[in-house]
């Protein structure tokens, strides 16, 4: 009879429902049950006269964020900690999402929790959304019984994360975006400008400089094979991104290689430091073992590079060597986040002192990305200005000679 009670539970679903009072006022709302049979019966009940029972649409909406699960975590948090229930907790979350995909996450959750599993195991269910680090604070939360506290420290790890990443993409997105707009002006001016210049040019009699005829058989080409420029480009760019993706070794390459690109190497050296002690920071201080807390580290960071760092000072960590000195082995950290790491350890605030380290590091990211854009821009100005000005130069060269031929 339980395994019934628990199955019939399992399936409950919520229902959108329209009817009128006792004075015949119109009313509207949710109700979370078995099937619309069950909620009609339920409303009568109470007096309500149904005219519409429909079951909350649960496909179709935009694909699930990390902006979505840093809201949902927030929320969580916040109302946890007013002391409102876990399972009234996600009904008011996922009542108040306007997505139908996050709706039917959270739902599932719910009927996990409702059937007596643990959160985090409930988690560890939707590893596209909630990754080890989340699913191992909510469980050392659960098992030290302080998780709202470790929701809280979760919700503030993920907002400074994803703070990091769109300060990354805004100052990523100028330079891009001015490429794309080159890239258009550019296939305009070979498709189209250029073989017009050049019928003009047939007329002349004279001989063309070389500049022009350079530019005039670049544009031959462009316009006859276009299309295999444009497949290869296509092409290559999915593959290499799947290759990306998929092969350990392509994945370590770019990332060594990002590291070492002028002006955004830095940036992104100084974002991966700081998700890397964020992350240490905030897993120490819900009271994770530190050996255990660097099997989340090393991916949160982000970058093969300090991935592969991280698991040999777990190794040497597991060994007896200190942390600090396990750092200084691997050469990919600074000495500033050393000395606080060395100054945590004698100390016994570990946490505390990175979690000052990631602080620092987030603000050198926050100052770099706003001198990122003025320091870019003449070097984009000076690019453009170099392909397309002397496409329109060589182009006008013969018009300078039209006199002589006259």
């Amino acid at each position: 009879m339980a395994t019934a009670t628990l199955s019939k539970g399992s399936k409950e679903t919520i229902f959108e429902w329209e009817g009128k009072d006792k004075n015949g006022k119109i009313v509207r709302g949710e109700m979370r049950a078995g099937g619309e049979a069950v909620v009609n019966a339920s409303l009568r009940r109470q007096g309500i006269l149904i005219t519409r029972v429909k079951k909350r649409r649960s496909s179709g909406g935009r694909s699930i964020k990390q902006r979505d699960i840093a809201i949902f975590t927030r929320q969580l948090a916040t109302m946890m900690k007013a002391g409102v229930p876990l399972l009234q907790s996600f009904d008011i979350v996922a009542r108040g999402s306007a997505n139908p995909r996050m709706t039917k996450l959270l739902t599932d959750i719910r009927s996990d929790v409702e059937t007596g599993t643990s959160l985090s195991s409930a988690f560890r269910k939707h590893p596209m959304y909630f990754d080890a680090l989340y699913c191992n604070l909510v469980e050392a939360g659960e098992a030290g019984g302080i998780l709202e506290a470790l929701l809280d420290r979760l919700a503030i790890y993920q907002e400074k994360t994803m703070a990091i990443k769109s300060k990354i993409k805004s100052a990523l997105m100028y330079p891009v975006a001015v490429v794309i707009v080159a890239f258009v002006v550019l296939t305009v001016i070979m498709i189209f400008v250029i073989p017009a210049f050049e019928d003009v040019f047939k007329s002349f009699g004279a001989d063309l400089p070389a500049p022009t005829l350079a530019v005039i058989w670049m544009s031959k080409f462009f316009v006859q094979w276009w299309w295999v420029m444009l497949g290869v480009i296509g092409g290559g760019g999915y593959f290499f991104m799947q290759t990306w993706k998929r092969s350990e070794k392509m994945q370590m390459a770019m990332d060594r290689l990002l590291l070492r690109i002028p002006v955004f190497g830095d940036l992104i050296n100084k974002s991966v430091i700081a998700r890397w002690t964020r992350t240490l920071s905030t897993m120490f201080a819900a009271g994770v073992p530190l050996v255990e807390a660097l099997d989340s580290v090393g991916g949160a960071s982000g970058n093969a590079v300090y991935a592969l760092a991280t698991e040999q000072i777990q190794k040497d960590v597991s060994t007896g060597s200190a942390l600090t000195t396990s750092m200084t082995a691997t050469g990919v950290f600074p000495t500033m986040v050393l000395q606080m790491a060395a100054i945590g350890e004698e100390s016994g605030s570990l946490d505390h002192m990175l979690g000052k380290a990631a602080e620092f590091y987030e603000e050198e990211v926050d100052e770099m990305v706003k001198g990122l854009s003025s320091l870019m821009e003449p070097f984009i100005i000076v690019i453009l200005g170099t392909l397309i000005g002397g496409i329109v130069v060589s182009m006008y060269l013969p018009i300078f000679k039209l006199g002589a031929v006259v």
